[in-house]
């Protein structure tokens, strides 16, 4: 009763709780959230999304994760990989940061977390095996990488677009590397410095809270962020002023349309309710809706084009004077004999023609303190379809990233890992996670090598690292107002320098060129597709899978020889070694079904060809695993056309399961028990009886020579 009840409320387990249990898991809490606040807050704008988001997620999945899983040292909560899967499937979507962009973020999160949910109910954690290790080691190498590049911008103060090309998106950044905002610049470097030093000299503080912590005050100290309103009509760039006033109207377009859909809805709804869903009215009005959300489609993604372009602009600003407002001229245009107020403005947004400037370097800002509202995430039903794949993917990435760290965590404590109890924790805390404004999140290789580091024993040390989350959403979010994004930059970046290891792929070729190959494709394909990471990642498992058939359907087929120690060995090894004309002995290694028959086949007939005077072919099965219908219809087939030639077909060493098929058909009473034999020593001395005096000096005569080692055959 105790074990079925520990099941479905693992946590359990964790009673009864010793004082000195208690109080290390509470000081590796405390340390793993000094580690995870400002990661999270990184992570969250990673993904798109404002940097407290990040607070959120780490509040409750963590806490959830560690009661459902079975891991006690996993940290669950945003993480690099995910984060970047969630921005890649969204940001052809909605806006980044809006509230369209927020929504579909919190929906994924459910979505994933119900996919783990119903693997992990039906235990199908196997299913994860689909992203094989060297598919999983190109993505890994690839999306570290496209992280740290999606950085730049933010450490440099510069502008980077987002399109359906990420590598182009990194070009355009690059080429405006002159316009380096230097303060944010020496942010970036400051906090790079500081992590990289207390990392290699005091490893045991947590270097990402002091180069947080030191950085907010020098920003709060000298001013760092400096913002201001403005106008369109201020911009005296003609053609910039023409597409800041494009992009106004088309807001107010946008938001005329978003009322007229939800008006023809609500009428649509009303008849529905009337029971006059069949209407000809009720036809009208759907197609209407179908009009208006093309529109607002085709709308939206023009104007986010519109958005990235006006980032892209640097001004130079003219104050106000008593007789004329303040003016704005792209930077080395200012008109000789004025003088600009000294800062570099870029447009942050544009509302109804009022313009939102920035002019310093870039911080987190206001952070609405309190917890986030816990409810059921808002979607349409067509979101479902359009997420499915991108959740799907991030669903078998998250738990594969979480189940690995939870693994090597488990070979230093001797716990045992539930694979299918992991995923149910994992899809809870998705689930939890996103009524509570959460986006996706996974198990963290970083933050749990701090919690086992730190003598966390059970989960409950996440319990308490989400306390201290909780306690920094309540009292502590103000004091976060002055983090420069540059730092969070440096904290990423900092972050997936170790997920890069090329040796990996190396290593992956070594062991087999087919694994090498599935490797590189898929960090090629990875970087090609980006921000599309899904596409990466799927066509990788997809070449992964078909190098495996093509392996398996051409498997090894040994035509056998017997050693001087009376072992039978390939010939093809053991060129010298004598063979028989009348028998002729083949071992196949591999599983018999649908997608080899037909080679099986052919290097059987290929072996009787050579020796046309042969009257026995013995088939050494000791590495046939597995038979399918159309492997045990080819048998019988092959069996019956040997046949009809004079030669007969015996059987050695195959196994139950095989055995248990060709009882069930009726093969094995077709070719008889006779013909079929436990060991190949066995089938060889029966078959040199039959053939009489020829037998007797036949080379595979077992009784011509003293085996020296009895067994199947070795090479």
């Amino acid at each position: 009763m105790n074990n079925r009840l520990t099941r479905f409320l693992p946590f359990l387990s964790w009673w009864p709780l010793r004082g000195e249990t208690l109080k290390a898991d509470l000081i590796a809490g405390i340390t793993v959230a000094l580690v995870l606040i400002p990661q999270s807050m990184a992570y969250a704008q990673l993904a798109g999304l404002p940097a407290y988001y990040g607070l959120y997620a780490a509040f409750l999945p963590g806490m959830i994760a560690a009661l459902w899983g079975s891991s006690s040292q996993l940290a669950t909560g945003p993480v690099a990989v995910v984060s970047l899967l969630t921005a890649s499937a969204l940001a052809p979507l909605a806006a980044t940061a809006s509230e369209q962009f927020i929504a579909l973020a919190v929906l994924l999160a459910l979505m994933v977390g119900l996919i783990q949910l119903t693997l992990g109910a039906f235990k199908l954690g196997v299913v994860v095996s689909f992203l094989s290790h060297p598919v999983i080691v190109g993505f890994t190498n690839a999306a570290a990488i496209i992280i740290g590049l999606s950085q730049i911008n933010k450490l440099f103060g510069i502008s980077m677009g987002r399109s359906d090309h990420f590598l182009n998106d990194v070009w355009g950044a690059l080429q405006l590397i002159g316009e380096t905002h230097l303060p944010t610049l020496a942010m970036g470097v400051a906090a790079f410095a500081i992590m990289f030093l207390m990392k290699r000299y005091t490893p045991k503080l947590p270097n990402v809270l002091v180069a947080v912590t030191l950085t907010t005050l020098v920003s709060w100290g000298i001013g760092f962020e400096h913002n201001s309103k403005g106008k369109v009509d201020q911009i005296m760039d003609g053609e910039v002023k023409t597409l800041a006033n494009d992009f106004a109207l088309a807001e107010s377009k946008i938001d005329e349309l978003n009322g007229k859909l939800g008006s023809k809805s609500a009428e649509l709804k009303q008849l529905q309710k009337e029971h006059e869903g069949g209407s000809q009215h009720s036809a009208a009005l759907k197609y209407e809706i179908e009009l208006i959300k093309l529109e607002l489609q085709d709308l939206e993604s023009e104007n986010r084009k519109v958005a990235r372009s006006l980032r892209k602009f640097i001004f130079e600003q003219i104050p106000a004077t008593e007789t004329q407002p303040a003016r704005l001229y792209l930077t080395g245009q200012v008109p000789q004999g004025e003088k600009s107020d000294g800062y570099r403005w870029r447009i942050k947004k544009v509302n109804k023609g009022e313009l939102s400037m920035v002019g310093g370097g870039e911080v987190v800002g206001s952070i609405p303190s309190g917890l986030p509202e816990l409810a059921l995430p808002k979607f349409r039903w067509s979101d479902f379809g359009i997420l499915f794949s991108s959740a799907l993917v991030i669903s078998l990435v998250g738990f594969m990233e979480a189940i690995s760290i939870a693994k090597a965590m488990a070979a230093k404590t001797k716990q045992r890992i539930n694979p299918n109890q992991e995923l149910l924790g994992q899809g809870f805390a998705n689930v939890v996670g996103s009524f509570s404004h959460a986006f996706p999140v996974s198990g963290s290789f970083s933050r749990s090598a701090v919690s086992l580091n730190a003598g966390a024993r059970t989960g409950l040390s996440s319990v308490f690292a989400s306390v201290i989350v909780l306690l920094t959403l309540l009292f502590l979010t103000p004091l976060l107002y002055h983090l420069p994004q540059a730092v969070l930059a440096a904290v990423i970046i900092m972050a997936v320098i170790g997920l890069i290891n090329f040796s990996a792929i190396k290593h992956a070729w070594q062991v087999h060129k087919h694994d090498g190959l599935a490797a590189v494709v898929t960090f090629i394909a990875t970087m090609a597709f980006a921000p599309h990471l899904d596409s990466g990642i799927l066509l990788g498992a997809a070449v992964a899978i078909v190098l495996f058939l093509y392996r398996t359907m051409k498997p090894r087929v040994a035509r056998l020889a017997r050693y001087s120690d009376g072992t039978l060995r390939d010939v093809k090894v053991n060129p010298d070694l004598p063979t028989s004309e009348l028998v002729v002995p083949v071992r196949f290694d591999g599983q018999l079904y649908f997608a080899n028959v037909a080679y099986f086949e052919d290097a059987v007939l290929e072996a009787v060809a050579e020796k046309p005077n042969a009257k026995y072919v013995l088939v050494v099965g000791n590495g046939i695993n597995n038979l399918d219908a159309s492997g045990e219809e080819v048998i019988k087939a092959l069996y019956e056309r040997l046949r009809a030639n004079g030669v007969t077909l015996v059987f050695s060493g195959l196994k139950k399961q095989v055995l248990d098929v060709m009882h069930h058909t009726g093969l094995f009473d077709e070719i008889g028990q006779e013909r079929i034999f436990a060991h190949e020593d066995m089938a060889l001395a029966a078959i040199c009886e039959w053939l009489g005096e020829a037998g007797k000096t036949d080379p595979f005569n077992p009784a011509l020579k003293p085996l020296a080692a009895a067994g199947s055959a070795v090479a």
